[in-house]
């Protein structure tokens, strides 16, 4: 079972078209020279469908160029983008950076993922030919589910393809979220080491339905930012079956900060402890996911269906009871 969210240095690794990304980013422009031209936000598919690699090209880190060349960016973009219509489905701005996700509705769906910094630099770029799980994704549960939270929370990971979760590679927590809370487009305030800097440290977690506590787990210390426990992977934990046989995971609570024990009946909305950093967790963040039992006595992870009939996604501001 894999509980983690990824922080932004290793989505920058991801998203290149191959690996060693510097953590210094500089700007683009070696090979091209210096150029005026900017590729407007959120218009970068379309760029490529009209043949502007060279734009596109002058905006990429001195590491990006260092990897792709011109010509062979060129080569790969044009054939993935013949013929197709992408959409963007994704923005999401967070510290200091902010990607987009484009993606096709053909019978064979292509993604295009773009991570720019503050400068409109492109310092990560990845073109896919996604996976699709259409058994699966066309299911939700029957349980109506509240979000987990108060206030105001950020969809980091969610939806239906890997450029919006990476928990969908995975059949276990396939269609898991993981919410974090920002401020001004950063998701602390002050030293990123400590947790207590991480605005949804400490905040409280919810019942997102009535049911009763099947499983807990505490006592698990929470990791320093940046670190992972994957050994223990969804660390500080609760797990609640509702009615209908349908369970809800929710992991990396604060240690010692659960409310529950097993064979508690809970109602939704009721406090069940706060969010914390345990587990394969890199930073404060809250992952929530539902299963439905199979005849085999495996669990199937299924999408989440939420009261307000929103399907939510990488990027989207989720907003929780007040």
């Amino acid at each position: 079972m894999r509980h983690a969210i990824a922080p932004l240095l290793i989505l920058l690794l991801l998203s290149l078209l191959a690996s060693g990304c510097s953590s210094q980013l500089g700007n683009g422009g070696d090979e091209m020279g210096e150029s005026n031209k900017t590729i407007q936000e959120g218009m970068l598919a379309s760029a490529m469908q009209e043949g502007k690699y060279e734009e596109i090209y002058s905006q990429f880190s001195k590491e990006l160029q260092e990897l792709v060349t011109l010509r062979d960016f060129e080569a790969l973009g044009t054939e993935f983008v013949q013929g197709e219509q992408f959409d963007l489905i994704s923005t999401m701005p967070v510290n200091g950076y902010r990607d987009e996700v484009w993606h096709n509705q053909a019978s064979s769906p292509k993604g295009i993922m773009a991570v720019m910094d503050g400068q409109q630099t492109i310092v990560g770029f990845q073109v896919l030919n996604l996976v699709s799980y259409p058994e699966t994704d066309q299911l939700s549960s029957e349980t109506a589910f509240q979000l987990p939270f108060q206030d105001e929370w950020l969809v980091f990971w969610g939806g239906k393809n890997v450029f919006v979760n990476y928990h969908y590679e995975y059949d276990e927590g396939r269609y898991a979220y993981d919410f974090v809370k920002v401020k001004d487009g950063y998701t602390y305030e002050g030293d990123p080491t400590q947790n207590e800097s991480y605005y949804a440290y400490d905040e409280p977690v919810l019942a997102p339905a009535a049911g009763t506590v099947i499983a807990v787990v505490d006592g698990i210390e929470d990791n320093v930012p940046g670190e992972m426990n994957p050994a223990q992977s969804a660390g500080n934990m609760v797990v609640i079956e509702h009615n209908n046989g349908e369970k809800s995971l929710l992991a990396h609570f604060k240690k010692d900060s659960i409310k529950v024990k097993m064979g508690d009946s809970v109602e939704a909305g009721q406090l069940l402890g706060t969010c914390g950093n345990s587990g394969n967790s890199s930073e404060p963040h809250i992952h929530y996911e539902v299963t439905k039992p199979q005849a085999d006595g495996s669990e199937l992870s299924i999408p989440i269906t939420f009261e307000d009939g929103k399907e939510w996604v990488r990027g989207d501001i989720a907003v929780g009871s007040n």
